[in-house]
């Protein structure tokens, strides 16, 4: 018989929140800790995250440092910086994962699927053919081929400032 284990979806399954306060703000402020929060890239107010609980290898969140709820709480500026943002994380799926395809979205609230209510951020999703199955239907699992640590190794690269 063979097992699958993600011991790091723990806390996300059962509901378990150890930080108190804003997970993302808590991140936005560490930057002397990226590497263990998976954090990728920093510019203009920004952050490029790997999502500790992805639905996929390579699941990447763009988060404000600014606390805001929804995209109108960001001033030009930033939605500028936001949209250069996602064409750099689509740049690096693509070379790094090597991905036939993307989804992308944001969540407001938590009827709307929001796991982080409050701080707006948006998920840029590689893909490929066959990644999904019958698994997440029948077995409510999903299998992540690829760990965060091997994520992180492969993308990171791409982040450079000196890569465009």
């Amino acid at each position: 018989m063979m097992h699958l284990a993600a011991p790091w979806r723990s806390p996300y399954v059962t509901g378990s929140k150890p930080e108190n306060g804003c997970v993302l703000c808590r991140i936005g402020s560490e930057p002397e800790k990226d590497r263990e929060n998976y954090v990728l890239y920093r510019d203009g107010g920004f952050f490029v995250v790997l999502n500790r609980y992805p639905y996929i290898n390579g699941h990447l969140m763009i988060v404000p440092l600014r606390h805001a709820e929804d995209f109108a709480g960001l001033d030009s500026s930033e939605l500028d910086t936001l949209i250069r943002l996602v064409v750099k994380c689509e740049k690096a799926l693509s070379a790094g994962m090597n991905c036939m395809g993307m989804n992308g979205g944001w969540n407001l609230g938590g009827c709307a699927g929001a796991g982080i209510e409050g701080h707006i951020h948006i998920h840029l999703l590689p893909r490929w053919s066959g990644d999904t199955n019958f698994m997440t239907t029948t077995g409510d699992t999903r299998v992540i081929s690829a760990s965060l640590e091997n994520s992180y190794s492969r993308l990171r690269p791409f982040f450079n400032p000196e890569v465009d």
